[in-house]
């Protein structure tokens, strides 16, 4: 559909969002820009210091929260972005969250085959070599069913296509 078909003028939502995102990635190039986001993250939580009984300040769980939501949303939200241009919305989330959950599903795979060997950090001293691989098992289990979920989904929305 076009614009001209619809009646509507300008830019849709999704497309506001995408230019305000390339606009935030643009900026982050920017060192003084980088900076004063620094200042203004210490001024709302404080600095990542480590307090005098030697614990982490809240501020580092913060950036943690805060870098691992961003990281999602940048890696996820562009790879739909750049499909939803090219494939529509259906077709982009399908293909979007194929894509995700296969890596999901090999990152837990080679994390579970390959968990870190070497010194451990105190608050791991008591795990075994097993018990270490749970959780990527785990992941890697549920990406699998996720991932097939999206490839039975994208079959059906492939055999619509060829009935219309």
């Amino acid at each position: 559909m076009t614009t001209q078909s619809t009646g509507r003028r300008g830019l849709s939502k999704l497309q506001w969002l995408g230019i305000f995102a390339a606009a935030l990635v643009l900026l982050s190039l920017i060192p003084q820009f980088r900076a004063a986001l620094d200042v203004t993250y210490e001024w709302m939580v404080g600095k990542n210091n480590v307090g005098p009984d030697g614990e982490p300040q809240p501020g580092v769980l913060v950036r943690g929260i805060i870098v691992a939501v961003a990281s999602f949303v940048v890696f996820v939200g562009a790879i739909f972005f750049i499909n939803f241009t090219n494939l529509g919305r259906r077709l982009a989330f399908l293909v979007t969250g194929a894509a995700f959950f296969g890596f999901m599903a090999i990152t837990g795979l080679f994390y579970s085959l390959y968990a870190p060997r070497g010194l451990r950090p105190e608050s791991l001293e008591g795990l075994n070599a097993f018990e270490l691989r749970i959780l990527p098992g785990a992941m890697m289990i549920g990406s699998i069913i996720l991932l097939g979920m999206f490839l039975v989904a994208l079959n059906r929305y492939e055999e619509e296509q060829l009935e219309e």
